[in-house]
């Protein structure tokens, strides 16, 4: 029997998910990333959008998934049940050496996986090393007892009910390139203990020695807890106050200097607050701010107004542009504060999906408004609303006031969602 024969009688069987009404179909980065494989590749958007009704109407039943193949009988709206198959190339032997030699090195890899989380970095590791996770255009082949020749209405309710199991579960992915959860895990553990095998030498069996702390904290069920960290104070210590009887140097403002360091506490216990949340380590680390952006954060806290002033003209700012800039950072910090500030064209290739995740984000096209395309920036035709698209993918809501467009609200990867409450006002 074959590598490929044992790993084909690896299945899993999942219970028919209930509707979905009300809710996106994928909540993780990889189950997005999924749905896009989906979107790119099928050539008819009303199929993806009459599929994803499907799904959301719960009319998908239990989902076999098996290395290259994902199963399940679909309902139609006049109730015949078809079945549906989605195919995806499996990982070859090679690359699956190259994938678990990669993870085995990396223990924060492993232990992701073991939290059910899939980071970015171990997608794009991967990537590096030759072997693609994630499907992309044309990965993932239909077949369905209707007889469509292309993704039709079943193979796209059933991608995105596979969407939802992708949430929950990284290992559905992997199980569907060839490798079910036990059997990698039992792979994993046989390559570390070899490379810790092979760090041995006869002076260290004789003396105790340490190990990279990667180790320890991928083997963090196996060795004894550390200590419980300090509680956290309810409040932040209040700061010196630095002014007295001794006369301020020249040019120094006391004040700020005051509300400088009443942030730096503030950001300190948020710091420490961070670290001590569950699931720290596996947060990324934020980039560091600029100077115009550090300047809008202390703008945001509401400092007094001579202040607010200086930091304005320090970097650059009129009034009104800071406080539209503080606007923008109250609806998503940095990554809003871009939105605002920076006006960009995708490439023709992001271009086209976006355009395409616009056309099916409306299941009712009557009811999907008309759109007027200015790089980055999509205006509701014959209202004040507007949907700026962010680098990172996401949708940002604006209203025009006063002849200006302001942000008017947090960010969704929904545009429809993003938008709808822009639109209830209208």
């Amino acid at each position: 029997m074959t590598g490929n024969d044992v790993h084909a009688r690896v299945e899993r069987t999942f219970d028919a998910l209930p509707p979905a009404r009300g809710r996106g179909f994928a909540e993780t980065w990889w189950g997005r990333a999924w749905l896009r494989a989906l979107e790119d590749t099928a050539l008819d958007g009303q199929q993806v959008k009459a599929g994803r009704r499907h799904a959301r109407a719960g009319a998908v039943g239990a989902v076999s998934v098996r290395p290259g193949r994902i199963t399940a009988l679909v309902r139609d709206r006049d109730g015949t049940r078809y079945r549906s198959d989605v195919v995806i190339q499996e990982l070859s032997g090679a690359d699956w050496e190259r994938l678990l030699n990669l993870v085995a090195d990396r223990a924060g890899h492993i232990a992701a996986l073991l939290d059910r989380d899939m980071p970015p970095h171990l997608v794009e590791d991967a990537a590096a090393a030759g072997v693609d996770l994630l499907p992309g255009i044309g990965d993932l082949e239909p077949e369905c007892a209707c007889e469509a020749w292309d993704h039709c209405s079943h193979t796209a309710a059933l991608c995105h009910q596979v969407a939802r199991l992708l949430d929950q579960d990284p290992f559905v992915l992997l199980l569907m390139r060839g490798r079910g959860e036990r059997e990698l895990l039992d792979e994993l553990q046989a390559r570390s203990v070899s490379r810790a095998a092979s760090r041995q030498t006869p002076e260290s069996s004789e003396v105790p020695a340490g190990i990279p702390a990667s180790e320890a904290f991928a083997a963090r069920d196996l060795i004894p807890p550390l200590p419980d960290a300090p509680p956290l104070t309810d409040v932040t210590a209040r700061p010196p106050v630095l002014t007295g009887s001794t006369p301020a140097g020249p040019g120094l403002d006391v004040g700020a200097l005051e509300f400088l360091v009443a942030d730096a506490a503030a950001r300190a216990r948020q710091l420490l607050a961070e670290a001590l949340a569950p699931g720290h380590e596996r947060t990324p680390v934020a980039d560091a701010l600029t100077a115009r952006q550090d300047a809008v954060r202390l703008a945001a806290a509401g400092p007094p107004e001579r202040i607010t002033a200086r930091l304005a003209a320090d970097r650059g700012y009129g009034r009104a542009e800071l406080a539209r800039a503080v606007r923008a950072w109250g609806h998503g910090g940095a990554a809003a504060l871009a939105v605002l500030e920076e006006e960009w064209t995708p490439e023709p290739e992001e271009l086209a999906r976006v355009r395409a995740r616009l056309a099916a984000a409306w299941e009712d096209d009557d009811k999907a408004p008309r759109l007027r395309a200015t790089r980055n920036r999509w205006t509701v035709v014959g209202t004040d609303a507007q949907l700026r698209y962010g680098r990172d993918g996401r949708w940002w809501p604006y209203r025009k006031e006063d002849g200006r467009w302001e942000p008017a609200g947090p960010c969704d990867l929904d545009p429809a969602a993003a938008l709808a409450v822009l639109l209830a006002e209208e």
